[in-house]
């Protein structure tokens, strides 16, 4: 969770009370929040210093990650004032300052938004909270800038329409902020390369054949999202009039990143809680839009269902009172059954019902919840059938002298298909969106690079090496409302300076023979016979598992077969074994033979 630092003196000034460490320690607590250390009596905090509180707040409370958001939601919690009525200042749109977003930004940042707080107070506390807030949603919501960048810029510098464009580096000319040489995009890379705080952020850039910039009326660059802004407009205690620029690859995050920014510091200006709106025009696809929105949602939340979760039986008017401790704003619906509750639009973590039971629950005080036992049937637990099958086939192999493994379920994509001579067709592996590294780029499709990733890391060690994995692959498939499903395999790999093909084939035959499939013999009909006369002319063989020799570009030619079984009169391929190929060796950086099986075992349940 992150970990804010505030002024002791200056947080309960705000909150108009001066606590004792226990008595803060047990607020907080009662909120959901923790006091981590208070260093008034800590023998290493220098005299010049003022006492700080460090206080954890939840992942999910965005909006209580600068001094701000802590006092304003204490005082709230406390009963000492209401939520802010946050409202956009009354201009017509003609009038509003302009931010042009052009088609080429969506080769590096798509979207943008902006907003101005006018007629601005700072104080040195207020700024350095301003300029902290947007560092802490930069390492926690941002993703470390990448979904969302923030630009601040004293509007008085500067002059609109703006404009949001992506150019070439080498047009890119402009100085940085607290430096005094103008450089250009590519001498940028560069410069920061060293800088510790800005040298963690132009890998986002990098290589990339443009630059975003924020630009003025002037075609002065007012920011190069999301390394640095410009020297020209940069925000002092003296700024009177804030613009505020955001840029990003989410659309969501940048909303919210949008609305927190302004809410918690619009208190500052001379009309309190009102935010100057910015038209953003988007080139790229027609629209118009306003920003920040500041739209407030609103949810009927079932009364029986928060009492009945919490344990209380309290009334829709009681229920109200309770959740207006924690920044809502709720009535009673004209529907006795539910409650209208409207979340403010700080608050982006409230998704479902059940977040408003939570908060209903802290206002009235976990620890003064009512203690029951549970009164539903009791039920006896059993592992799942295919958890039984999987821990069987485990131990089974443990005994015959084999190592479990367990990888990680994400690979890159290059491991799950280019590495096995295997072919991407776009409708089977599950890709994430927003990979963090090249490792985890796929949930995996097959056992086998993990494995193969595993033997590699081990090749120090004595050879031979026996190691099995049973768990889960995904696949995409349409047909379920979550367009992916699990399939629980089982493989094995045996790594040596012979191929070890006939080990393999034995393990096999052994977990086959413990599941009590038996192996189906030349003597009883299948020499010589293709897979269709197995199927269609032969329909009533015994049931029993036989292989098949293969030619995929895994194995090595000869030396692979396909497993089939048939259970129930019904013939199915449940999986491969056989000795890979030596470009398959060599990308996962093993010197000697390997020689892998894997089966999919749902077949047996």
């Amino acid at each position: 969770m992150p970990t804010i630092n505030v002024d002791k003196y200056r947080l309960f000034e705000e909150l108009g009370e001066q606590f004792t460490e226990e008595s803060f320690q047990q607020l907080c607590f009662d909120f959901g929040i923790e006091l981590d250390k208070d260093t008034e009596n800590d023998p290493s905090r220098p005299k010049d210093q003022k006492p700080e509180l460090a206080i954890e707040i939840p992942a999910n409370r965005y909006d209580m990650l600068c001094f701000e958001g802590i006092a304003m939601h204490l005082n709230i919690f406390r009963g000492k004032h209401g939520t802010p009525n946050w409202k956009l200042a009354d201009i017509p749109e003609d009038k509003m300052q302009t931010l042009t977003i052009t088609k080429e930004t969506e080769q590096v940042r798509p979207y943008a938004a902006g907003a101005i707080l006018r007629n601005i107070k700072f104080t040195q506390d207020s700024y350095d909270s301003f300029i902290g807030l947007q560092d802490k949603l930069h390492q926690n919501l941002a993703r470390q800038r990448t979904l969302v960048a923030i630009g601040t810029h004293d509007l008085d510098t500067i002059k609109g329409p703006f404009t949001y464009e992506a150019l070439p580096p080498k047009d890119i000319n402009f100085v940085p902020l607290n430096q005094t040489k103008k450089i250009n995009g590519e001498e940028l890379m560069g410069f920061y390369e060293t800088d510790r705080h800005l040298g963690r952020y132009l890998h986002i850039l990098r290589d990339k054949p443009v630059y975003p910039v924020i630009l003025d009326a002037n075609r002065e660059i007012c920011s190069l999202p999301p390394i640095i802004n410009s020297e020209r407009s940069k925000i002092t205690l003296d700024t009177k009039n804030v613009f505020i620029d955001m840029t990003a690859t989410d659309q969501t995050k940048l909303d919210i990143v949008c609305n927190i920014m302004v809410a918690m510091f619009s208190q500052y200006c001379a009309e309190p809680f009102t935010i100057e709106p910015v038209k953003v025009v988007s080139e790229h696809n027609g629209t118009t839009r306003v920003t920040p929105s500041l739209a407030a949602r609103t949810m009927d939340v079932e009364v029986d269902y928060l009492n009945q979760v919490t344990g209380l039986g309290e009334s829709p008017e009681s229920i109200c009172k309770l959740l207006s401790k924690m920044a809502y704003k709720a009535e009673p619906s004209s529907d006795p059954k539910f409650v209208k509750v409207t979340v403010p639009p700080t608050r982006a973590d409230v998704l479902h019902p059940c977040d408003v039971m939570e908060d209903v629950a802290i206002a009235y005080g976990f620890n003064s919840l009512p203690r029951s036992s549970p009164n539903r049937s009791v039920t006896i637990g059993k592992p799942l059938m295919i958890n039984k099958l999987s821990d069987i086939v485990r131990t089974e192999c443990a005994m015959a002298g084999w190592v479990e493994v367990m990888p990680l379920i994400l690979c890159s994509h290059e491991e799950n298909f280019e590495w096995l001579n295997r072919v991407d067709d776009g409708t089977t592996a599950v890709k994430l969106a927003n990979p963090r590294t090249v490792e985890y780029q796929v949930a995996r499709t097959s056992l086998l690079p993990g494995l193969l990733k595993t033997l590699s890391e081990n090749k120090a060690m004595k050879l031979p090496l026996q190691i099995i994995e049973s768990a889960d692959v995904v696949f995409k498939d349409e047909s379920l409302e979550r367009k992916a499903r699990n399939e629980r395999r089982w493989a094995a790999a045996y790594y040596g300076k012979t191929s070890g093909f006939e080990i393999v084939h034995g393990l096999l035959d052994r977990v086959m023979t413990m599941l009590k499939v038996a192996f189906v013999t030349h003597e009883e009909g299948l020499e010589g016979k293709s897979i269709d006369y197995a199927v269609k002319e032969n329909p009533t063989q015994a049931d029993g598992y036989f292989i098949q020799e293969i030619d995929e570009p895994t194995f090595f030619k000869g030396r692979a077969a396909a497993i089939y079984v048939r259970l129930g009169g019904e013939l199915k391929r449940i999986g491969e074994l056989g000795v890979l190929h030596p470009t398959v060796l060599e990308k996962f950086d093993l010197r000697y033979p390997v020689s892998t099986l894997e089966i999919n075992l749902e077949v047996f349940l």
